[in-house]
């Protein structure tokens, strides 16, 4: 309750009454009165939808107007009729001998992190891209800039969409994952795009509904490994589900871990590489959200087991060269040949990488084995292919089909987690991914006939600054491919920091409508970035996404016109044109 102290003086009731609505400027705000059925009625003046002056609005019935989106306003508390336009502030109102006092300053309702909160929620459940954009960027000005809008984006996610973990939720973990790469704008937008496509996913879908654990909280590792494998074979989701639940509920994390990664391995290159990548995903995901949500964060990707496409069902994977046998017959001698690795040290040859890139995938699989027989890791491994993988991206050709542009990235993303899963878990199913990452290495030589050449390391006297705005004018122009390469590797030849060029590659990203594989694609080149000893092993996977990006951009830009007016609405400035 505001004291009489708070209320400051205006003006005379009957200058308002014969005269309604008035514009005041009180505490440095733009408040709007309005006289209706014999009652004084304040407002702050800026829509919440988009800024436009409301007292320029229509009063009828109660209900205030705004003349440019037609968002409705009740008087007395601010509620809005229209959930994209959020409640207006409103002001306590006191006429005393014939004049009228406001109070500025009122107390809110609800305190403003609550209720950007709940505008976040509201975002997703109507999926409405400037309310979430508005919400992202109030409650990282109220300190929760990450950790708000990734655990309502999870929740949400896990929740309203039957077909559970996809590729909303894969990009907010992308985003997640970005976060400490990237500048403070960039942060906003990157939780933006991840709130945004979870709500987009979710849209118009049915919500799930879950299964429960199992009663049995003594079930051994081995047992729920091998029912949820069995669960997933047979394409059982409610079996599969409960298996995997009482896991998540009873087992250490690099248990479930192992337990995802069998099922996951069990068949070829499933979903075409996504089902890898969704389950890495929601397990990074976990790491920054908490692992007492991996029950349900979890439970909700038994879908991409049970639903998915298996590789060796699919003719080029069998003809003319079945690379399929080639990886279940490797699987079958990896206890072999791990005992023979045991207590060796493996570091990988200078051609190694090369060698996976062989035209034979008899020698490729050679090699794999050979090098666990002489003690390589599965990381190491891991490591290995995904530099192929990325070797594929970087030497595209450009003379391909534009889809082809996602074969090669298809690879290169189930690589990375692969790579990344290893890192998890000792289990020795971490090679198995080795294999058939490897075989859709092999399978994806064409697409680098002729090889895309790349520019070979030099020096440079450029300002690396200036080559950074250079690589973001590549993604203005369509088709700009090789010279956006050559920039990044400019940008090393002039001893520019790679952590700055990551940043400047997340702005061209982050400013695009881009896509999911876009999204994917560059988050792994970070990742894979992250691993490498130095600036020469951190130019190839950035050279490599910045020519995907180059093929992929520029766009409309719609993500971005409507992330500017959200934060210039919250700058406080005019969209209009008018001031208000």
């Amino acid at each position: 309750m505001a004291t009489e102290d708070a209320y400051q003086e205006l003006f005379p009731l009957d200058r308002l009454a014969s005269d309604s609505p008035e514009l005041v400027q009180v505490g440095g705000r733009s408040i709007a009165l309005f006289h209706h059925e014999g009652t004084v009625y304040a407002v702050d003046n800026r829509c919440p939808h988009m800024g436009f002056p409301l007292s320029k609005g229509t009063v009828d019935d109660g209900l205030l107007t705004c003349h440019w989106h037609h968002a409705r306003f009740e008087l007395a508390c601010g509620d809005t009729l229209d959930p994209w336009a959020d409640d207006v502030q409103t002001f306590p109102v006191e006429v005393r001998d014939g004049t009228i006092y406001l109070d500025p300053d009122p107390e809110p309702d609800v305190p403003p992190v609550t209720h950007w909160r709940n505008r976040l929620a509201d975002s997703m459940q109507e999926n409405i891209d400037l309310v979430a954009a508005k919400a992202v960027i109030n409650v990282d000005d109220l300190g929760e800039g990450f950790s708000t809008p990734l655990e309502t984006a999870v929740d949400f996610g896990i929740t309203y969409r039957a077909m559970g973990w996809g590729r909303g939720l894969t990009t907010l973990g992308a985003m997640a994952n970005l976060y400490d790469d990237v500048a403070h704008a960039e942060k906003l937008r990157a939780m933006y795009v991840g709130v945004t496509e979870v709500a987009d996913d979710s849209a118009g879908e049915p919500p799930r509904f879950d299964q429960y654990e199992l009663r049995n909280g003594d079930l051994s590792k081995a047992r729920l490994k091998s029912w949820f494998r069995d669960t997933c074979e047979v394409r059982d989701s409610d079996g599969a589900e409960r298996c995997l639940r009482t896991a998540a509920a009873h087992l250490p994390p690099e248990d479930v871990v192992e337990i995802l990664l069998a099922a996951a391995t069990d068949h070829l290159y499933m979903n075409a590489s996504h089902t890898l990548d969704f389950v890495n995903k929601a397990v990074d995901t976990l790491n920054h959200v908490g692992w007492a949500k991996a029950e349900d964060v979890l439970a909700a990707t038994v879908e991409q087991f049970t639903d998915a496409s298996r590789s060796e069902e699919r003719s080029q994977w069998r003809q003319p060269i079945d690379v399929a046998e080639l990886c279940f017959d490797a699987y079958e001698a990896l206890p072999d040949l791990v005992a023979a690795g045991e207590d060796r040290e493996w570091e990988r040859p200078d051609d190694f990488v090369e060698t996976l890139l062989a035209d034979d995938p008899h020698v490729v699989v050679e090699a794999l084995e050979d090098a666990i027989r002489q003690g390589a890791t599965a990381e190491q491994l891991a490591r290995a292919v995904a530099l192929a993988a990325t070797r594929r991206v970087a030497h595209f050709a450009t003379s391909n089909e534009f889809s082809d542009w996602n074969t090669v990235h298809h690879t290169f993303s189930y690589a990375n987690a692969a790579h990344a899963l290893a890192a998890r878990t000792d289990a020795i199913e971490a090679y198995k991914p080795c294999f058939d990452g490897a075989m859709s290495v092999y399978l994806d030589r064409f697409l680098n006939t002729p090889a895309a050449p790349l520019p070979e390391p030099g020096e440079s006297a450029r300002d690396p600054e200036t080559i950074r705005e250079d690589l973001l004018a590549t993604f203005d122009e369509q088709g700009r491919v090789n010279e956006a390469g050559q920039l990044v590797s400019e940008h090393f030849d002039a001893g520019g920091d790679a952590s700055v060029l990551k940043r400047t590659l997340a702005e061209g990203l982050l400013r695009e409508d881009a896509g999911f594989h876009e999204l994917q694609n560059v988050e792994a080149a970070f990742r894979q970035a992250e691993f490498a000893e130095d600036d020469a092993g951190r130019r190839l996977p950035l050279v490599a996404t910045a020519r995907y990006l180059g093929a992929h951009f520029p766009t409309r830009r719609e993500r971005e016109q409507t992330f500017t007016i959200a934060h210039r609405l919250f700058r406080g400035e005019a969209i209009h044109g008018e001031d208000v």
